[in-house]
Formats: structure tokens, sequence, C-alpha cells
């Protein structure tokens, strides 16, 4: 199956994807990328509501059959929801990476828009896992 990454999102080397929300809060997740190197994954640990990150924070963890790597916090910011169904159904990760596998919505503490844009697009997201 050919991994996706969609061109509408900006993606860190770390391997998250961000999407800007309507309201400016900015939409976290892992790429499929990333659920695919991870394998099944079978629990995420997700930070709770109100928790303050700066970017490049270690905010989380996902489980996989295979490992346990750290979600790391795209851009700064308070996180404001986390995917609760993700609690019951771990495995939304790697069927919808970029869906209803999304981890939590941050509100950004500087510019979001600028943090954002200074993340990867789809093209140098490719360009860094082309040799993975």
């Amino acid at each position: 199956m050919t991994e996706q990454t969609p061109e509408d999102l900006r993606y860190t080397e770390a391997h998250e994807w961000v999407r800007i929300l309507e309201s400016g809060r900015v939409r976290v997740g892992i790429t499929d990328h990333a659920q695919s190197q991870l394998g099944d994954v079978v629990f995420v640990q997700l930070p709770d509501v109100g928790a303050v990150f700066a970017a490049g924070d270690a905010l989380g963890e996902v489980e996989s059959t295979k490992s346990v790597s750290d979600i790391y916090a795209p851009v700064g910011g308070t996180v404001v929801e986390v995917n609760t169904a993700l609690e019951g159904t771990p495995e939304l990760i790697n069927s919808s990476a970029y869906g209803e596998g999304w981890l939590l919505e941050l509100e950004p503490t500087e510019d979001g828009a600028a943090a954002v844009a200074a993340l990867l697009d789809a093209a140098g997201y490719r360009e860094l896992t082309a040799g993975a």
C-alpha cells in the first residue's frame, strides 16, 4: 500500500502532521508513514487538557506491537482537546491516520500560522521519508 501524504497538511521531522483549523487551533496526529513503521497501535498516552507545551516537547506516547514512540508538540501551545476515541480504539491511528486517528488539538501560544508554516510541506516530508 502506498503511504499517503496529504498536500493540505504540514509535517514534522518526528512524523507528526499538523492541520490549522478554522478556529486557529492546531490539530495534531502521526503520519501514515509513522503508523506503518510502528505496526499495530495498541495504546496511546495523551496529555491532559490544559497542559502547556513548548514546540519539541514530548507530549505523549504511542505504543505498538513493535515499540513505544514519543509524540512531540509541533508548535507551542495549550492542549484544548484530546481524541478520547483512542482510549478504546487506538487502532484508529492505523486505519485513519489523517482522519479519526487524530491525537489532540492545541491552542498555539505563538503565531500558530507562522509556526505551522515553518514546518515541512508534503513534498519536504516525502523527501524526508523517501530513504526510510
